[in-house]
């Protein structure tokens, strides 16, 4: 199973350890991009470009509220990644059964 062209931006945006941060945060509860870059080692421009690379993978909303730009969570975006990925649980799961077989029979023949 391959990811369609379409998850690319996702997995793209989930990539970054400083966006999967971002996403952490954002899953707490919406936030202004100053209260975002207080948290981050970085300039304000830097945490902005995270945050539209998060855009780009519709990951993020910005809402104008004032002055402020709030940004929230758009979880419906990490289903698609989600489910790609659960795609191949059923591979794991086998393997660890095959494991979990050979170290008992092992164990059986001591």
């Amino acid at each position: 199973m391959r990811p369609s062209k379409n998850m690319q931006p996702v997995f793209r945006a989930l990539a970054d350890p400083t966006r999967r941060a971002i996403i952490a945060m954002l899953a707490e509860g919406e936030r202004p991009i100053a209260e975002i870059a207080a948290a981050f080692d970085m300039t304000r421009p830097a945490v902005a470009k995270h945050l539209a690379v998060l855009r780009d993978g519709d990951l993020v909303a910005v809402e104008q509220r004032g002055r402020e730009r709030i940004n929230r969570l758009k979880p419906q975006a990490l289903r698609s990644a989600a489910d790609w990925l659960n795609h191949f649980s059923a591979f794991w799961d086998e393997r660890l059964l095959a494991l979990k077989a050979a170290v008992e029979r092992k164990g059986e023949s001591k």
